[in-house]
């Protein structure tokens, strides 16, 4: 149980693969967290929601895109103030299409080659694609 003033928030993104690229999306310079950095799609999950359907529904309103949701590739946690945990559950996903429609939240976007993902994401998020093996995915190979 979390005590009062403490948040823990669970989330999902997704690796979306096409064409031997990964998405990634650039959060607005305005997001009160993480602004201007780039990241996977996805978000938090609503109350009483499934993992892979708040995945879906996320990626869906973040960037226009149908994806099918595949394994989940790693978990982590980390802090985000001394009152605020997050859990990001990050998921394989495939989309057949190519055209991204951003929402308010995201100001960019680019299908990345794995050398372009290592210049763009945070060096956190790369450790976690090193560790969990991301980069060695059949289709990035």
């Amino acid at each position: 149980m979390i005590s009062s003033g403490r948040s823990l928030i669970v989330a999902v993104k997704g690796v979306i693969l096409h064409g031997g690229k990964i998405l990634l999306v650039q959060r607005a310079a305005n997001d009160h967290i993480g602004a201007g950095t780039w990241e996977c799609a996805g978000g938090k999950i609503e109350f009483g929601e499934g993992l892979e359907a708040a995945l879906v529904r996320e990626i869906k309103e973040e960037t226009g895109l149908t994806v099918s949701v595949g394994v989940i590739l790693y978990a982590t946690t980390f802090m985000t103030e001394s009152t605020r945990q997050v859990v990001i559950l990050t998921y394989l996903c495939r989309t057949n299409q190519t055209t991204v429609r951003l929402s308010r939240e995201h100001v960019d976007y680019r299908w990345c080659t794995k050398d372009q993902i290592k210049t763009l994401l945070l060096p956190q998020i790369i450790n976690d694609f090193e560790k969990n093996k991301v980069f060695e995915l059949e289709e990035l190979l």
